[in-house]
């Protein structure tokens, strides 16, 4: 689906390129929905469950809430977690588009979802895959009451949205959009045949350092261990290179807790197969340490 999107938004981009750092665009015209999520929180029978937040990828919907991955929902809920999904697009009630999207409004909803019965407030993790890992730094880097990280595929800035033009950032934050690594003319040619290649247009918007220095996630901010699972043959991203990127970055700034790269060789979707490491490093780094103010620094 996200091969479809980009099709269709790289023939917008014809007549009118973005090329180099684009300036941030306002808030204008902001789609239909805007600021709302689609929030569905399942409780287990215990008490102090620490809490886990899904959000799933550039598929849209609430992914974490269907049936496909129910599987994986009750794993957690096994293990003595809560679960939160989170449609942030594509789900009913929310933007159509993966554009501009609030993360003060999905703040909310987990901040709302904390403090339900049965639920530990102090102890909130987030797994995200692809765009959702993107959302899940994001939103870690700005929230110190989030504990943990799970990132599959993940992205290392702030990217474009999915819209016919390709103008306007992913994401938004306090009523405005963040800085954004836009798609230069030389990556419009990957987006269309007969040279259709995702990981190759992702490959040359990375180019432009500046507009990457500008949009790049500040993971160093985050309170807590990360998990990074990457692709080694990611068809869609570079998602091995920007986590060896965000560990080189997390290590510059002396990051007081435990850092995890695990580079699958794979493709985008592989990632998905091995739930067990989310599982195993959550365990270990949140669930292990929940009834001691969750969780520790330390390496």
């Amino acid at each position: 689906m996200i091969r479809n999107k980009f099709v269709f938004a790289a023939l917008g981009l014809l007549a009118s390129v973005l090329a180099g750092a684009a300036d941030v665009p306002g808030m204008e015209n902001l789609p239909e929905n805007h600021g709302h999520v689609d929030a569905k929180l399942f409780v287990g029978p215990g008490q102090n469950q620490p809490l886990i937040v899904g959000f799933g990828g550039s598929e849209g919907g609430n992914m974490f809430a269907s049936d496909t991955l129910k599987p994986a929902v009750d794993g957690f809920l096994k293990e003595g977690y809560a679960f939160l999904a989170i449609g942030y697009f594509g789900a009913p009630g929310t933007p159509k588009e993966l554009d501009r999207i609030s993360v003060n409004a999905i703040h909310d909803a987990i901040a709302d979802a904390a403090h339900k019965p049965g639920v530990n407030p102090d102890c909130i993790a987030l797994v995200g895959g692809s765009k959702g890992a993107e959302l899940a730094l994001l939103l870690a880097s700005h929230y110190p009451d989030i504990k943990a990280v799970s990132a599959l595929a993940p992205g290392f800035a702030v990217f474009t949205a999915h819209t016919s033009t390709l103008s306007t950032p992913a994401f938004s934050l306090d009523g405005k959009p963040l800085p954004f690594v836009p798609v230069p003319e030389s990556a419009v040619k990957f987006l269309l045949p007969p040279n259709r290649n995702l990981r190759l247009a992702w490959d040359e918007m990375v180019k432009d350092k500046v507009a990457v220095e500008k949009a790049s996630i500040a993971v160093e901010k985050i309170n807590g261990p990360i998990l990074l699972v990457s692709a080694i043959r990611d068809e869609f991203w570079p998602s091995t290179p920007m986590s060896e990127q965000m560990v080189e970055r997390l290590k510059k700034n002396h990051f007081p807790y435990k850092v995890e790269h695990v580079a699958m060789d794979g493709t985008h979707n592989d990632v998905y197969s091995r739930p067990e490491l989310t599982q195993d490093f959550l365990r270990v780094n949140l669930l292990q340490q929940s009834a001691a103010g969750c969780p520790r620094k330390g390496r």
